[in-house]
């Protein structure tokens, strides 16, 4: 049974931390993590969710691309729990588009990331696995790999004229349509 957990607000401390690496990935409260990080990225519309925004310090993030209020335009894809990722290249071309994040609720933020991804990660089965991921997804990755370095969206901002309301954003993505 998954349990709905609470998001870890800016101004937290384990926000800010370098998540420790998961030696054991079938114990039982990892496992279970896992559940409840799947559970809650779904309740709250997420498209990805990083267990120290639960108050878990793991190397643990789901990245779960669907379209959804906070973001229509996600293309779909099975929900995916990231033990131990690992960027491992990427291309040279970085791109400026609209983030947010749970545990910065109201704000969002053009951030420059890669557009072309290859990564290394372990299963929940412990099975190594690796991937390429393009546009979104990659954002995804990048986005939920520098929660477990403690590294927040806002970090990456190149000017503060870069954030908007997440009204704002709505509006203007209801524009696009």
């Amino acid at each position: 049974m998954s349990t709905l957990l609470q998001v870890a607000q800016l101004g937290q401390p384990i926000l800010r931390q370098k998540a420790q690496r998961v030696e054991n990935i079938k114990a039982t409260n990892i496992q279970q993590m896992i559940d409840d990080l799947l559970a809650t990225v779904m309740d709250v519309n997420g498209v990805g969710i990083a267990a120290p925004q639960v108050y878990q310090s793991y190397r643990i993030f789901i990245v779960a691309s669907h379209p959804n209020p906070r973001y229509p335009q996600a293309p779909d894809m099975e929900p995916t729990p990231m033990i131990n990722p690992k960027l491992v290249s990427h291309n040279k071309v970085i791109k400026k588009d609209w983030e947010g994040c749970l545990s910065i609720p109201g704000i969002r933020g053009l951030i420059p990331r890669f557009t072309e991804i290859k990564v290394e990660y372990t299963d929940r089965n412990g099975k190594k696995q690796t991937a390429s991921y393009t546009d979104f997804v990659a954002r995804i990755f990048q986005h939920e790999n520098d929660h477990l370095n403690g590294v927040l969206f806002l970090d990456r901002l190149e000017t503060t004229k870069d954030l908007i309301s997440d009204k704002e954003y709505q509006k203007m993505m209801s524009k696009k349509k």
